[in-house]
């Protein structure tokens, strides 16, 4: 997941950070801001490395993403906000440009497939040569770009919402182009979504932000439900699973970022001598056993995990990203905010708890006299869908990744009849 303030007006323009996410793998952050972009490389706790910085030849950018450790990066502009550029940001050089029909609100890439997210359509292009392999079109309306590509290559899996209603979640097989299954996952609009390494779990929440659940994939069967709360209804902005598949952080416009552990059902603890525990667990055994005959949205409840850790936040509000990663051989969990701060925390996956803030990083000032202080608070336009245009500035440009990307030379306006 990312955010993007590119689509919520000038008034969003002033904040340090336009966008911001992780890489696949969590070993990178890019950050887009008015200047340009960044790219940092995320190694330990105590420093950040500048892996490239563009100031001042693309401004105002709004999308960046980046193929995991390799040099290809696609970027969007608030200027140009239909048109997508594929750089080999090492050359200092442009591979080649899509102009779609309307404005791009989200671009995801794996080591195969690189897709492009309109609010009615996306596109799927092969990472080779940048060619549309298939167009999904007429989907619900999904202003906010909610997509999830998985970076599994033998589970190469989209999901984007199947209704503006309802959460159902649409899941599309992007190496044989077809259409796998439906989830029917929450009874409100998607929020957010998130693969697992592996592309064996889907997570999902809802815009009421008070349920949390993981599906198997691409099967559909719930797995695991969590509540983040039951006091006031939150708007879920991230999600994350941990390298592991052990753990799943969530984060919102609170102060609070919640993080999950997916324990295996039917594994029973250890019991509990202690009396006052003892009360506890017999209090939740008689629930547990109550369940069966309790009405069924009671029964949901009382069946429902809560947090594993939290992590609090020095703001609320703001817009953020969060991932679950290993630095130094230990999990720690990141959270990168609008307001252009990176914030690093320790998980203890055994007690769980609270997390520890170990640093902060001022990736918005980076360079500069990055100050240390935690900060106090911190349009689409559309015609007809028509086909991307393309243009290649760049030929067979060699990237440090596992295959070579090929693209023609020759402008190609691709026509509706070449796609699916």
């Amino acid at each position: 997941m990312n955010y993007n303030l590119g689509s919520r007006g000038s008034e969003h323009l002033t904040r340090g950070i336009l966008f911001a996410n992780f890489n696949q793998d969590c070993t990178s952050l890019a950050v887009g801001t008015k200047q340009g972009y960044k790219l940092f490389a995320i190694n330990s706790v105590d420093g950040l490395e500048v892996i490239y910085d563009n100031e001042g030849e693309t401004t105002d950018v709004c999308l960046v993403d980046r193929l995991f450790s390799s040099s290809l990066v696609a970027i969007v502009s608030v200027s140009s906000p239909r048109k997508l550029k594929v750089c080999h940001f090492k050359k200092g050089t442009e591979i080649c440009n899509y102009s779609y029909s309307n404005t791009i609100l989200s671009v995801k890439l794996n080591r195969i497939r690189l897709v492009v997210v309109l609010e009615e359509s996306l596109y799927i292009h092969n990472i080779r040569d940048m060619k549309v392999l298939h167009t999904i079109r007429d989907t619900p309306s999904n202003p906010k770009g909610l997509c999830c590509l998985s970076v599994n290559n033998d589970n190469s899996f989209l999901v984007y919402p199947g209704s503006s209603i309802t959460g159902e979640v649409q899941i599309f097989d992007v190496t044989t182009l077809n259409a796998v299954s439906t989830i029917n996952a929450h009874d409100s609009p998607l929020a957010a979504m998130a693969f697992n390494s592996s592309a064996t779990k889907l997570a999902t929440a809802s815009s009421k932000g008070t349920v949390i659940r993981i599906f198997s994939v691409p099967d559909g069967q719930k797995l695991f439900e969590f509540r983040r709360g039951v006091k006031r209804c939150v708007s879920i902005g991230s999600l994350a699973f941990s390298p592991d598949s052990l753990f799943l952080c969530a984060s919102s416009n609170t102060e609070t970022v919640h993080i999950f552990k997916l324990e295996q059902a039917g594994v029973e603890k250890a019991p509990v001598t202690d009396e006052g525990a003892s009360w506890i667990g017999y209090f939740n055994k008689v629930l547990s056993n109550s369940a069966s005959y309790l009405p069924t949205q009671v029964s949901e409840v009382l069946n429902q995990g809560r947090d594993f850790a939290t992590v609090k936040l020095p703001f609320q509000g703001s817009r953020n990203v969060c991932a679950i990663t290993v630095l130094q051989k230990l999990p720690r969990v990141l959270v990168a905010d609008e307001d252009g701060f990176l914030y690093i925390y320790n998980l203890d996956p055994t007690e769980g708890g609270e997390c520890v803030l170990l640093r902060q990083h001022n990736v918005a000032q980076f360079g500069q006299q990055a100050a240390q202080d935690i900060p106090e608070t911190s349009a689409a336009y559309h015609d007809s869908d028509s086909p991307p245009h393309f243009h290649s500035t760049s030929v067979n440009e060699q990237l440090d990744m596992p295959e070579t990307l090929h693209v023609d030379t020759n402008v190609v306006s691709i026509n509706e009849s070449s796609n699916h």
